[in-house]
């Protein structure tokens, strides 16, 4: 278990915390949680290139940390009535949807090399910096107006743009499966 391992699983302990904060109407606990999470993220990063600490285990769990982290944020803000629903149900089933390509590959014998997108990269800067904007116009009172707005539309667009990206690799990907009838 290397120190770049031990983060990631700290951040992933962070997200009910999180959730516990933003749904007890805290946001600027939220707020600053998510921040010590983002740091997090840099961090155990920083660490596991430079000092060689990279593992099969971190590759996992880092991706998975931050899927249940923006995911948990987005969800709770959607309930709490933060963030439109639609935004909510667009990032989460762009995430449903990569997950069970994922898995189908995987139950076909066909897994999938799992490298992100610089499109991908460029949604999950967007949806952090949204979600980071509303928790921070909620923990704080002020007024995120136009970033909000702005934000939303690349967080719309990049979904858009990256669900796609990923779905024509994974069609592409699967193509060659024998038909079984």
């Amino acid at each position: 278990m290397s120190i770049p391992n031990i983060i990631t699983l700290g951040r992933i302990l962070l997200v009910p915390v999180i959730v516990w904060a933003i749904a007890a109407n805290q946001m600027a606990i939220a707020f600053a949680l998510f921040l010590v999470a983002g740091l997090s993220d840099a961090i155990d990063g920083f660490l596991a290139k430079r000092f060689n600490m990279a593992s099969e285990l971190g590759a996992l769990l880092d991706p998975v940390a931050d899927k249940a982290l923006l995911v948990s944020i987005y969800v709770a803000l959607g309930i709490w009535g933060a963030v439109p629903r639609w935004i909510v149900i667009l990032v989460v089933s762009r995430d449903l949807m990569i997950v069970g390509a994922v898995i189908i590959s995987w139950v076909f014998g066909k897994p999938i090399p799992m490298k992100p997108l610089m499109v991908s990269k460029l949604n999950t800067v967007a949806q952090v910096a949204f979600a980071a904007l509303v928790l921070a116009a909620l923990g704080f009172g002020i007024a995120p107006g136009p970033f909000d707005i702005i934000l939303m539309g690349f967080v719309t667009v990049l979904t858009l743009l990256s669900v796609s990206l990923y779905l024509m690799e994974w069609v592409r990907h699967m193509s060659t499966i024998d038909t079984i009838y």
